[in-house]
């Protein structure tokens, strides 16, 4: 009998038929299913927690195509090419992208839980404009002969739709290369189809081990934590493996300061540390995603500064071909002088501390 996982997967909710039995189609939702070719699709579970009745659901406007993915004045062609330096005099297997000396990223496979309509990787992914060959064992010999690489980043995709066995192969192979220090899963199933977190799947990536295993997610709404993501995360966390969660910012899903702290401190609560907010990538067909830059430091600052514990508070970044860019401007040094700082808390109260000299 196969798992509930894989029963979701088989019977992923990816036709317009499909979607009907969870909400009322809009007619601009059904023009843009039947109108662009994109892939798209999720899982019955994470469908189930769509709105039924408003086409302004976060969590629909995550799922369903929409029209105004043709519209591209900022995303940047071959965006994928250029943000993973794909375009170099380096020779890396396509499942290798680099941006650092010491750690990549290793994609190892093109399938999702759910396509997300704001991914970066959207060329590859979704639209599929992209190809690129994912050969796990030519990763693999490729990370064994780079010395330097201390830190594998494992992405997809969603390698956790991986079954367990090749999960098995691939953690452990990695654990046997002398230099790599730690692995790192990005993968959204804990939150789109935590019934992938399986006995097995424990016993395939978890344990005690000198090259732990972190698993980063991503969650951009608080509905989208339910009791199975509490259970699941808990699950992982029993066997080794600290959970974070990487948001993106997304305009009209989680770009207010209540919305933002509630996510925030749902996460917390579930057992999942906030490491990274993203500003919202250039990728092609996402403008209507996209925030002005500063509103993620804003949110920051006004929803979760002296509102919320400092557990709670995320770095704010845009991810570059050159690596992660902190988008956090200081908003507390108002002023300073030879003597002293002039320091501004969440509330505007002020306070002084020396200016201590070199």
């Amino acid at each position: 009998m196969s798992e509930e996982w894989v029963r979701q997967m088989q019977n992923q909710v990816n036709t317009l038929e499909g979607l009907e039995e969870y909400i009322n189609v809009s007619d601009d939702e059904k023009r843009a299913i039947e109108k662009l070719k994109t892939k798209w699709g999720v899982s019955p579970y994470f469908a189930s927690l769509m709105d039924k009745d408003d086409p302004g659901c976060p969590i629909r406007k995550q799922v369903i195509p929409s029209m105004q993915e043709q519209v591209n004045e900022f995303g940047m062609d071959n965006y994928l090419v250029w943000k993973e330096n794909r375009a170099t005099e380096e020779v890396r297997p396509d499942s290798i992208a680099r941006q650092y000396h010491d750690r990549i990223a290793f994609t190892v496979v093109q399938t999702c839980g759910i396509y997300c309509r704001h991914c970066f990787r959207k060329e590859l992914v979704v639209d599929q404009d992209l190809k690129l060959r994912m050969d796990i064992d030519e990763g693999l010999s490729w990370i064994a002969e780079h010395t330097e690489i201390r830190d594998v980043l494992i992405t997809g995709g969603d390698p956790l739709l991986l079954s367990d066995e090749k999960l098995e192969h691939l953690i452990t192979t990695l654990r046997e290369i002398p230099h790599v220090e730690m692995i790192r899963i990005g993968s959204r199933l804990p939150i789109v189809l935590p019934h992938r977190i399986t006995d097995g799947l424990k016993k395939a990536i978890g344990g005690f081990h000198k090259v732990p295993v972190w698993i980063n997610t991503q969650c951009n709404y608080p509905k989208e934590i339910t009791d199975r993501t509490e259970r699941a995360v808990y699950e992982l966390m029993s066997c080794g493996i600290n959970v974070g969660n990487q948001a993106v910012l997304l305009k009209g899903i989680n770009d207010d300061v209540d919305t933002f702290r509630e996510l925030h401190q749902k996460l917390l609560r579930t057992r999942i540390r906030p490491y990274y907010v993203f500003y919202c990538e250039p990728a092609p067909g996402i403008d209507h995603f996209r925030t002005p830059v500063e509103k993620g430091a804003e949110l920051i600052r006004d929803a979760l500064r002296g509102h919320t514990t400092g557990l709670a508070q995320p770095m704010y970044v845009l991810a570059t071909n050159i690596g992660k860019i902190p988008l956090m401007p200081d908003y507390y040094i108002v002023d300073k002088n030879e003597n002293e700082y002039v320091l501004r808390n969440h509330k505007g109260e002020t306070t002084k501390i020396p200016n201590i000299p070199e």
